[in-house]
């Protein structure tokens, strides 16, 4: 439970007492004050998988959200109006995503909309919001959110893309005339990194080799892996999320396959390390938006760190949590210097920030709303290496952010 206070919740509170009523109970001119800052908040839709194999990103998605929301209540907020995370567990599903959208913009009436962690998932909440005119900021990985076909100029996107992690773990792990195998989770997400791969890989003279797709959920990789020990790559690309990055790597452990060859990920995730442990993930690479021993380096990333331990009893900010609390700051700091809620105003102001809340210099791209970031390669930690149980990354290198890495204006359909 979060001990983070939004309006929400203590419009929750306050039905709770009335219910009980007795010394819990409120009076009228009490619920009526608090009516009326609701009425007058910032409302922040927030749809996440709170339910399913991404439960664990999204738990962290949300704590980091409403950390945000304290700090643009704790400096002000706009011209003293509060903002308010009204979350909504979108279950992992497109359609239920989509109606839970709905809801947040038609009953709820949220000025903005951050959230969703699937490409399909996100892709559907981009489709009910740029029909509102609600401006949406996306954190999780898409290529398609980007492409022409799918924008508007109500989309961002805070998130790194497939072609942009992939590209970077490509950059840096693989060799000329090294040999490549992929395993894939069989959606969108799987096959833009497996594309993100591919384009590098031909770029670097990197021989490609089959790629072996497994259904997203899947608990048992032993019809897949002996055929990809057939192939005898030099590198194993896995393509996946959550609870299958986790399944997957520690079944490839168990055939021996470390020893057979190198194992790569486009995303190497914070909270699967975590349940999983250090033997399994042991030497695997992959990107990452963010790590918190980046505090070790630059002073945003120990400003958040620092923010979110005495905000989470000491706890660190995962990955995907960071993701939480920029996608939203953004949006609020950008509704701050609008000076307003209203859509066009707030759109003009994301386009023309430049910040660092977190890890470095980041700006939106104009064509598309990218954001424009650094990314990280990091290694995971053997045990011997761990200084307390969340050193579980060594950051190997940063790859600044810069426009150079992304597909091209013209590539995803925007004209000159």
């Amino acid at each position: 439970m979060s001990k983070l206070f939004t309006i929400e919740n203590g419009r929750r509170r306050v039905l709770r007492g009335i219910a009980a009523g007795g010394a819990g109970a409120v009076t009228a001119s009490a619920w009526t004050g608090l009516a009326r800052a609701q009425d007058d908040a910032i409302r922040i839709g927030f749809p996440t998988p709170l339910t399913g194999p991404f439960a664990a990103e999204a738990k962290d998605q949300v704590q980091a959200a409403e950390l945000a929301i304290k700090h643009f209540n704790d400096e002000g907020g706009l011209k003293g109006r509060k903002a308010v995370l009204l979350v909504r567990d979108d279950k992992l599903k497109p359609g239920e995503a989509a109606t839970r959208t709905l809801e947040l913009i038609e009953k709820d009436k949220v000025h903005f909309v951050v959230g969703a962690l699937s490409a399909s998932v996100q892709l559907a909440v981009n489709e009910v919001t740029k029909a509102r005119g609600i401006i949406y900021n996306s954190i999780s990985q898409s290529d398609s959110i980007n492409e022409a076909k799918d924008f508007s100029k109500y989309t961002f996107h805070e998130a790194m893309n497939p072609h942009m992690t992939a590209g970077a773990v490509g950059r840096y792990a693989f060799r000329k005339g090294q040999k490549v195998a992929f395993l894939t989770a069989d959606y969108a997400y799987g096959h833009e990194m497996v594309r993100g791969f591919r384009r590098v890989a031909e770029e670097m003279g990197v021989t490609l080799l089959d790629d072996i797709r497994h259904p997203a959920g899947s608990t048992d990789y032993s019809i897949f892996l002996p055929r990809i020990q057939a192939l005898k790559p030099d590198v194993l690309a896995i393509c996946n999320f959550g609870r299958d990055q986790l399944n997957s790597i520690k079944q490839a452990t168990d055939f021996g396959m470390k020893k057979q060859m190198k194992i790569v990920v486009p995303v190497l995730l914070y909270n699967q390390r975590l349940a999983g442990g250090a033997a399994p993930f042991e030497d695997v690479i992959g990107a990452a938006n963010y790590h918190w021993t980046l505090e070790e380096q630059m002073p945003s990333a120990k400003r958040f760190n620092d923010a979110y331990r005495a905000a989470y009893g000491g706890t660190v900010p995962s990955d995907y949590g960071a993701y939480g609390y920029v996608g939203v700051k953004a949006v609020l700091d950008a509704a701050r210097k609008a000076g307003t809620t209203d859509s066009d105003a707030v759109i003009a102001a994301l386009e023309g920030m430049k910040y660092d809340y977190y890890k470095g210099p980041q700006y939106f791209r104009k064509c598309d709303h990218q954001s424009v970031q650094p990314i990280l390669i990091v290694e995971s930690k053997k045990q011997s290496e761990m200084r307390n149980p969340n050193d579980v990354f060594k950051i190997l290198e940063i790859e600044q952010g810069s426009e150079k890495v992304l597909r091209s204006c013209s590539e995803l359909g925007y004209g000159a």
